[in-house]
Protein backbone atom coordinates (compact mmCIF):
# COMPACT_ATOMS: atom_id res chain seq x y z
CA UNK A 1 0.00 0.00 0.00
CA UNK A 2 0.98 3.50 -0.59
CA UNK A 3 1.25 5.11 2.74
CA UNK A 4 3.49 1.77 3.77
CA UNK A 5 5.63 2.15 0.78
CA UNK A 6 6.20 6.43 1.39
CA UNK A 7 6.77 5.67 5.46
CA UNK A 8 9.80 2.83 4.07
CA UNK A 9 11.15 5.65 1.96
CA UNK A 10 11.46 8.00 4.61
CA UNK A 11 13.24 5.11 7.11
CA UNK A 12 15.61 4.39 4.22
CA UNK A 13 16.44 8.07 3.54
CA UNK A 14 16.79 9.07 7.44
CA UNK A 15 19.06 5.85 7.43
CA UNK A 16 20.88 6.29 3.98
CA UNK A 17 21.67 10.18 5.69
CA UNK A 18 23.28 8.59 8.57
CA UNK A 19 25.72 6.36 6.08
CA UNK A 20 26.35 9.03 3.99
CA UNK A 21 25.27 7.86 1.17
CA UNK A 22 24.17 10.73 -0.97
CA UNK A 23 23.04 9.09 -4.23
CA UNK A 24 21.00 7.15 -2.19
CA UNK A 25 19.50 9.75 -0.52
CA UNK A 26 18.99 11.57 -3.71
CA UNK A 27 17.50 8.68 -5.52
CA UNK A 28 14.28 8.82 -2.60
CA UNK A 29 13.45 12.45 -4.33
CA UNK A 30 11.01 12.88 -7.33
CA UNK A 31 12.75 16.92 -7.29
CA UNK A 32 15.45 17.48 -4.22
CA UNK A 33 14.54 19.95 -1.63
CA UNK A 34 15.20 20.80 2.23
CA UNK A 35 13.07 23.50 3.60
CA UNK A 36 14.53 24.22 6.67
CA UNK A 37 12.15 26.04 9.06
CA UNK A 38 14.23 27.10 11.76
CA UNK A 39 16.40 28.57 9.80
CA UNK A 40 14.14 29.62 6.87
CA UNK A 41 17.10 28.27 4.33
CA UNK A 42 15.89 26.49 1.08
CA UNK A 43 18.17 23.89 -0.75
CA UNK A 44 16.39 23.80 -4.04
CA UNK A 45 17.66 20.99 -6.70
CA UNK A 46 20.34 18.33 -6.28
CA UNK A 47 22.96 20.60 -6.62
CA UNK A 48 21.92 22.64 -3.52
CA UNK A 49 20.60 19.44 -2.00
CA UNK A 50 24.25 18.08 -1.98
CA UNK A 51 25.62 21.37 -0.53
CA UNK A 52 23.07 21.45 2.03
CA UNK A 53 25.02 17.82 3.29
CA UNK A 54 28.41 19.17 2.94
CA UNK A 55 27.47 22.71 4.90
CA UNK A 56 25.56 20.39 7.36
CA UNK A 57 28.02 17.37 7.76
CA UNK A 58 31.07 19.55 8.48
CA UNK A 59 30.44 20.43 11.48
CA UNK A 60 29.02 17.02 12.59
CA UNK A 61 30.58 14.07 10.50
CA UNK A 62 28.64 11.70 12.71
CA UNK A 63 25.59 13.25 12.56
CA UNK A 64 22.63 10.76 12.78
CA UNK A 65 18.94 10.25 13.78
CA UNK A 66 16.81 7.70 15.57
CA UNK A 67 13.41 7.91 14.73
CA UNK A 68 10.84 7.93 17.65
CA UNK A 69 7.86 8.08 16.05
CA UNK A 70 6.28 8.09 12.74
CA UNK A 71 2.89 8.16 10.69
CA UNK A 72 1.46 9.04 6.92
CA UNK A 73 -0.79 11.27 5.95
CA UNK A 74 -2.68 10.07 3.15
CA UNK A 75 -4.96 13.42 2.43
CA UNK A 76 -1.98 16.03 2.10
CA UNK A 77 0.47 13.26 0.84
CA UNK A 78 3.23 13.83 3.54
CA UNK A 79 4.96 11.81 6.13
CA UNK A 80 5.64 12.93 9.92
CA UNK A 81 8.34 11.88 11.93
CA UNK A 82 9.92 12.74 15.23
CA UNK A 83 13.12 12.14 15.77
CA UNK A 84 16.59 12.50 18.01
CA UNK A 85 19.30 14.47 16.18
CA UNK A 86 22.24 13.31 17.40
CA UNK A 87 26.21 14.15 16.40
CA UNK A 88 29.63 15.37 18.02
CA UNK A 89 30.88 19.10 17.60
CA UNK A 90 34.22 17.94 15.35
CA UNK A 91 34.61 20.27 12.60
CA UNK A 92 34.24 24.23 12.42
CA UNK A 93 30.21 25.25 13.40
CA UNK A 94 29.15 28.66 11.67
CA UNK A 95 26.26 30.49 13.79
CA UNK A 96 25.36 33.58 13.57
CA UNK A 97 28.09 36.52 13.85
CA UNK A 98 30.91 34.22 14.96
CA UNK A 99 32.25 30.61 13.75
CA UNK A 100 32.76 27.94 16.69
CA UNK A 101 35.61 25.16 16.66
CA UNK A 102 35.31 21.69 17.22
CA UNK A 103 34.79 21.13 21.26
CA UNK A 104 34.35 17.23 20.81
CA UNK A 105 30.84 17.66 22.53
CA UNK A 106 27.59 15.53 21.47
CA UNK A 107 24.20 16.54 21.28
CA UNK A 108 21.28 14.81 21.27
CA UNK A 109 18.08 17.22 20.14
CA UNK A 110 14.13 16.27 19.58
CA UNK A 111 13.13 17.10 16.22
CA UNK A 112 10.45 16.76 13.91
CA UNK A 113 10.19 16.54 10.18
CA UNK A 114 7.44 16.64 7.74
CA UNK A 115 8.14 14.43 4.37
CA UNK A 116 5.83 15.60 1.19
CA UNK A 117 5.35 13.45 -1.61
CA UNK A 118 4.74 13.71 -5.11
CA UNK A 119 0.90 12.47 -5.66
CA UNK A 120 0.27 8.90 -6.07
CA UNK A 121 3.71 8.11 -5.56
CA UNK A 122 6.84 6.90 -2.70
CA UNK A 123 9.46 9.80 -3.84
CA UNK A 124 9.76 12.72 -2.02
CA UNK A 125 9.24 16.50 -3.25
CA UNK A 126 10.17 18.34 -0.08
CA UNK A 127 12.05 17.46 3.17
CA UNK A 128 11.22 20.10 5.85
CA UNK A 129 12.99 19.73 9.00
CA UNK A 130 11.25 21.40 12.51
CA UNK A 131 13.54 22.55 14.62
CA UNK A 132 14.99 25.36 17.20
CA UNK A 133 17.44 27.02 15.62
CA UNK A 134 19.66 27.40 19.08
CA UNK A 135 19.08 23.73 19.96
CA UNK A 136 21.75 22.20 19.05
CA UNK A 137 24.53 24.89 20.37
CA UNK A 138 22.54 24.96 23.97
CA UNK A 139 23.17 20.99 23.85
CA UNK A 140 26.78 21.72 22.67
CA UNK A 141 26.99 24.52 25.94
CA UNK A 142 27.84 27.18 23.61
Amino acid sequence: DLQTRRIATVRRHMALEITRDWDGVIATFAHPRYELYGTGTVFDGEPEVRRYFELSREPFPDQANEVIAIAADPSSDTVLVEFWLTGTHLGPLRLPGRTVEATGKSFRVRMAASFEFAPGTDKIICERPYFDQGAVARALGL
